[in-house]
């Protein structure tokens, strides 16, 4: 598809507050409403290290934070690429757009294989979501962000299909908020001690 001027799309003024963010309102709603869960699994992790606190760090010990900082590292660099997306389609640049949208889906996938490797590696191990609480949680939020990274995976593959500045910008919207939850269960569940 040739490159084209894309027209600017104005804000609804209809959202209130909202209307100001970048892509549609909606999904800053589902955003909101996506930390508000995460940040509740927070505080209840928060509440069990601290009656368990030794149980935590051993249980912790048995991670490799080496792999979560790969991941991090991975999750992060996708974010740049929709980032980039975001720019290059408000600069009518489709074609790039989109590349840059490969880009972050390919490290998206990335993401889940070496989450899936860890994952065979602790079942090998016998550490399952039952072995003890931190395990229940490591399991329990890793599992519920991977969730959020198929969706954000699936949202940036329609809007490869339908490029447009509002559709990249919502799904960017989206993968942002995967990143950030990413950016505090990395040292959550890896490095705080």
């Amino acid at each position: 598809m040739s490159e084209r001027a894309l027209p600017r799309e104005l804000p609804n003024p209809g959202w209130g507050p909202l209307s100001a963010l970048p892509g549609n309102p909606l999904m800053w709603v589902l955003i909101l409403s996506e930390m508000l869960v995460f940040s509740a699994f927070f505080a209840l992790y928060a509440a069990e290290r601290v009656g368990a606190t030794a149980l935590f760090d051993a249980s912790q010990r048995q991670l490799d934070p080496l792999v979560g900082g790969l991941n991090t590292l991975v999750l992060l660099t996708s974010g740049l690429c929709v980032a980039l997306a975001v720019e290059a389609v408000s600069a009518a640049r489709l074609r790039r757009a989109r590349q840059w949208l490969g880009g972050a889906m390919a490290l998206g996938v990335l993401f889940g294989v070496i989450k899936g490797i860890e994952y065979a590696d602790k079942f090998a191990a016998g550490i399952t979501p039952e072995t003890n609480a931190f395990f229940g949680f490591y399991y329990g939020l890793t599992a519920f962000h991977f969730a959020h990274v198929l969706f954000g995976l699936a949202l940036l593959a329609l809007v490869t299909w339908r490029t447009s500045r509002e559709n990249v910008e919502t799904a960017a919207a989206f993968w942002h908020m995967v990143d950030l939850i990413w950016i505090l269960l990395y040292p959550l569940l890896y490095l705080l001690r």
